[in-house]
């Protein structure tokens, strides 16, 4: 189409969507049908193929997303960024790029963001100008609106893939090699407790996902999410999601209560999709006793930084126990830190293994792999305990 043509569509189509609306409280039927009816009756000098174009595009505004919907459509879009009704963004290949996208106006915008939050019970406004939201493809959406926003509505969609990546498709990304991709299945099969930590967006639940993999099929697995994102591939999973406060403030159910539950639920294995408040307190109590084999996954800029801030998490719970004793927990709680980073060309790679040791303050890591200027360099396991889980965890045989 011209862009002249396409623009008076677009003005057309807007005004069509607010006569809809108007129309709406006397309406009865299928709201397609009406929006049909509506461009027959208005715009009946079109040709056949104009009037479908306006179809689609009343659509758009009134139930759709209206310019986004090509982006969501994208199956190359990791990402959705809107930055106020002007500026559109999106992540492709661990990269970040404009799209010459754009919304009428915020008062378009925040027509999208109501579509996307009424069907699941959620509002934001003046009073409540933050949300955070799943959609039913499991693509996590976060919100922000005035007054916190100052340069109009931000928007933000991580999109959620079907088929999440296994460990081998990680070693054809670049994110382990081979070697590596067996000493972390190893340690799966050996019952370690793996803690993933990374920043935002570096891959830690990608990654977190394809080590579950290497989890037996006959094991039973409780994972907690704040946002459900993992897939796990096993026949007896139970999924568990944390529930925010409804629009009357009732009804919370926090990760930490899910995790004190799932530990009566009889796991094999407890995922946690990401420890970020005082359920740090209980996961480590139930990987030290007896919940061996647990993973989660931790915001922290490397593998020290990761037990130190389980350990402050873990305060958070406020039971008044004494930091050494928190310390004492966390060492003897977990087996590895995965380190993994998102780098300048925006892949994503696991840089660093260590095994958590006990040192005088508490835990320390001792690394057994990192990633130096695209080299790696390896050790071998300080810990004769750990080191004899790895090497009897006999790996289970590679489909061709």
């Amino acid at each position: 189409m011209e862009p002249d043509y396409d623009d008076a569509l677009d003005s057309l189509a807007a005004v069509l969507r607010d006569r809809l609306l108007l129309e709406a409280a006397s309406a009865d039927g299928d709201l397609h049908e009406r929006i049909e009816a509506l461009v027959d009756r208005e715009a009946g000098l079109l040709d056949d193929e104009a009037r479908a174009h306006l179809v689609a595009r009343v659509a758009e505004r009134s139930f759709g997303l209206g310019p986004l919907e090509a982006l969501l459509g994208d199956p190359t879009v990791d990402e959705v960024m809107v930055n106020g009704p002007d500026q559109v963004w999106v992540e492709r290949g661990g990269r970040i790029e404009p799209t010459g996208v754009s919304f009428a106006g915020e008062a378009d915008l925040r027509h999208a963001i109501e579509r996307i939050l009424a069907p699941l019970g959620r509002r934001v406004d003046e009073a409540e100008p933050l949300c955070d939201a799943r959609l039913p493809d499991g693509s996590r959406v976060n919100v922000v609106v005035a007054p916190l926003a100052l340069d109009g509505s931000v928007l933000t969609i991580r999109r959620f893939r079907r088929r999440g990546f296994g460990p081998d498709d990680l070693v054809a990304n670049g994110t382990w090699a081979a070697p590596l991709r067996d000493l972390l299945q190893c340690a799966v099969l050996a019952r370690c407790n793996v803690l993933i930590s990374g920043g935002t967006g570096s891959g830690k639940t990608t990654t977190l996902n394809a080590l579950t993999e290497f989890i037996g099929d006959g094991e039973r697995i409780v994972t907690v999410e704040d946002a459900a994102e993992l897939r796990l591939r096993h026949a007896h999973v139970v999924r568990l999601e944390a529930r925010p406060a409804s629009l009357e403030g009732r009804g919370e159910v926090t990760v930490r209560r899910l995790v004190r539950n799932a530990l009566r639920m009889r796991p094999d294995r407890i995922v946690v999709g990401e420890v970020r408040g005082a359920e740090a307190l209980d996961m480590l109590s139930a990987m030290s006793s007896g919940h061996d084999g647990s993973l989660s996954t931790v915001h922290a800029g490397s593998p020290e930084e990761a037990l130190r801030r389980v350990e402050t998490l873990a305060l958070m719970a406020g039971l008044g126990l004494p930091h050494e004793a928190i310390r004492a927990q966390v060492a003897g709680a977990l087996d590895l830190v995965v380190h993994q980073a998102r780098m300048a060309d925006g892949t994503r790679r696991v840089v660093a293994v260590g095994e958590v040791v006990r040192v005088a303050g508490g835990a320390a890591t001792r690394e057994l792999y990192a990633l130096r200027d695209g080299r790696p360099t390896w050790r071998a396991p300080l810990g004769e305990s750990l080191a004899a889980r790895l090497a009897a965890a006999q790996p289970r045989p590679r489909a061709a």
